[in-house]
């Protein structure tokens, strides 16, 4: 290299122009252990699974993926939060995908978005809902439950895991469904809400079969159908809604992995490939599945196509239910 060379370089070089000194943090990170953000309380399925993928996805990078629960806002204290972090891949968001795409729709005006402050990371996976009941209500069936709520006539409540949360959602489109209404009680996740439910303060629910299942095997909530599009393997004897009578009320409640804007890419491939192998190990499947969570892994280019497909769904069912956050 002649003297002119050298001194382009060392110009270029201090001006941020040459990329070698930029690259080089990418290389050894991470150094420290790495916030895990989720917008919901510990208990409940985000948490279940958030934690499940942690303590693998930490000894892959060789330093702990330590959670950080922050609850409430349908899921917008959480994402602000991660969206606020230095994005220097210390900071990722567990993002309960559909409840964040609901909540940008009916909020006014939300502060920050998954599409425009994150970075795909990877998809993970989904959890379906399962819509249950306190034990009190004399309903074992779709047919009765509707019929239980008519007789109400509007005298009873409902919990949901938050307002403008897919549980507050799903909750609403049913109502109008069966021509109905009742009292919402939103609570800030699932952990808060299912104590109410089992007490009876609250009759009914949309819940994941995650945070349920232990309180539907003890007798303590009855279930009445699941909204997705099939059984599910741990509740074989509870229909879907469509089975049940209610077509078109099935709901893939999905789960993926962002970072805040601004993240390194080789960072981000770094976390997609070892979150890849997390998730198509045979062993971790299998623990999910018994938690009623379904593993389903997407790359980040796959991710950010989702995003928008599941922002652009969401906005069209919201309008022309034209619900609002009450």
């Amino acid at each position: 290299m002649n003297l002119m060379h050298r001194i382009v370089f060392g110009i270029t070089a201090a001006l941020g122009l040459v990329n070698v000194s930029m690259a080089a943090p990418d290389t050894d990170w991470p150094k420290k252990p790495i916030q895990m953000i989720l917008s919901f309380p510990a208990g409940g399925s985000t948490d279940v699974f958030a934690r499940s993928i942690a303590a693998p996805l930490g000894d892959a990078l060789g330093q702990a993926v330590v959670i950080d629960n922050k609850p409430g806002g349908g899921g917008m204290i959480g994402m602000t939060a991660a969206a606020k972090a230095n994005p220097d891949g210390y900071t990722i968001h567990f993002s309960a995908l559909t409840n964040q795409a609901i909540a940008q729709a009916l909020f006014t005006n939300p502060p920050f978005s998954l599409q425009k402050d994150f970075v795909s990371v990877a998809l993970v996976g989904s959890v379906p809902h399962v819509l249950e009941v306190n034990p009190s209500v004399p309903a074992k069936n779709m047919t009765e439950l509707i019929a239980f709520i008519k007789s109400k006539n509007g005298n009873f409540n409902f919990a949901s895991q938050g307002n403008g949360t897919l549980s507050h959602l799903e909750s609403q489109l049913f109502m109008q469904r069966i021509g109905a209404t009742g009292v919402h009680i939103p609570y800030k996740g699932s952990s808060f809400a299912l104590p109410d439910l089992i007490a009876g303060n609250t009759l009914m629910m949309f819940d994941s079969i995650t945070a349920s299942l232990p309180h539907i095997q003890s007798g303590k909530l009855r279930p009445i159908a699941i909204a997705s599009s099939e059984r599910s393997p741990l509740m074989p004897n509870v229909p879907t809604f469509e089975q049940d009578g209610m077509k078109k009320f099935d709901v893939e409640n999905l789960f993926a992995i962002y970072a805040p804007k601004g993240t390194s890419p080789a960072i981000v491939a770094r976390l997609e490939r070892e979150i890849r192998k997390i998730l198509t190990n045979p062993d971790f499947k299998t623990k999910l599945a018994n938690q009623g969570i379904h593993p389903q892994f997407a790359n980040s280019e796959k991710l950010a196509e989702i995003t928008v497909a599941e922002h652009e769904k969401w906005a069209k069912i919201v309008k022309a239910s034209n619900i609002k956050i009450d």
